[in-house]
């Protein structure tokens, strides 16, 4: 299943939000939006700093990722990015596959 990690900054309205309801709150509100999708929420910590939040779910495909998102965005409370996540084994799969890439340098 494809994973990503979320960063997320609440919006004025999302602060107020999670000031009323807690982290558990808003950790037991994303499990429920990832798992309508058929997701899994891996981690959630908040943080200080340009994110409030980071998260690691796993998707059973993109457009379940996107759907999520734009769900989430649409509320207004939340403004985030997914980062794609890739496994130690899938950049060795890269990495045998770039040596038949077919790539002339700017200039060459």
């Amino acid at each position: 299943m494809p994973k990503y990690l979320v960063q997320a900054s609440y919006t004025l309205e999302g602060a107020k939000g999670l000031l009323t309801e807690g982290g558990s709150g808003r950790r037991a509100a994303s499990e429920q939006a990832v798992a309508s999708c058929g997701g899994t929420l891996e981690a959630m910590y908040f943080a200080y700093g340009d994110a409030d939040l980071y998260c690691i779910v796993d998707f059973p495909d993109r457009l379940s990722m996107a759907a999520v998102a734009m769900a989430v965005r649409a509320s207004g409370a939340v403004q985030s990015k997914a980062i794609p996540l890739l496994a130690v084994e899938e950049i060795d799969e890269a990495a045998k596959r770039s040596k038949s890439v077919e790539f002339r340098s700017p200039g060459s």
